[in-house]
């Protein structure tokens, strides 16, 4: 049975995607911890990070890189965070968020029912912040 997350890559869910390639895409999670909160996953059905190829996790980890940069430019955050947890959906995923200190950290303060117009519009920014920072090709449209 396909992951959520495999779901929400094949369209069967809805999703605020900012980024899309071969190997990996980037949406905003439905639980965010700040403005912008994304998750970077593989395409490929991977459970825990350790037992992901060190090709794919340099890819991961570059296109939160990117994501990161992006989201400190557009939200006007210090730093960007990012963990790698995985107990919420068996499908490798990297959070990377705005943060401007460390109870920007703490998972138990994550919005549970976020404003959807508000959702759009942080992923419409992000996008084009990834955009204007030259990466169009990746970023798909809303």
């Amino acid at each position: 049975m396909p992951t959520l997350f495999t779901r929400i890559i094949n369209g069967e869910i809805p999703g605020h995607f900012v980024w899309k390639d071969d190997d990996v895409v980037a949406f905003l999670s439905i639980g965010p911890l700040s403005d912008g909160h994304t998750l970077v996953v593989p395409r490929e059905e991977i459970n825990k990070w350790t037992d992901a190829p060190a090709e794919l996790m340099q890819k991961l980890i570059t296109v939160a890189q990117t994501v990161g940069q992006a989201q400190v430019a557009v939200f006007g955050s210090e730093r960007a965070g990012l963990t790698i947890a995985g107990f919420e959906v068996d499908h490798l995923h990297l959070h990377v968020w705005p943060a401007d200190s460390m109870q920007d950290f703490d998972f138990s303060r994550a919005e549970s029912n976020p404003d959807p117009e508000r959702m759009a519009a942080n992923a419409e920014k992000l996008r084009q912040g990834l955009r204007d920072a030259g990466h169009g090709e990746f970023v798909p449209e809303a």
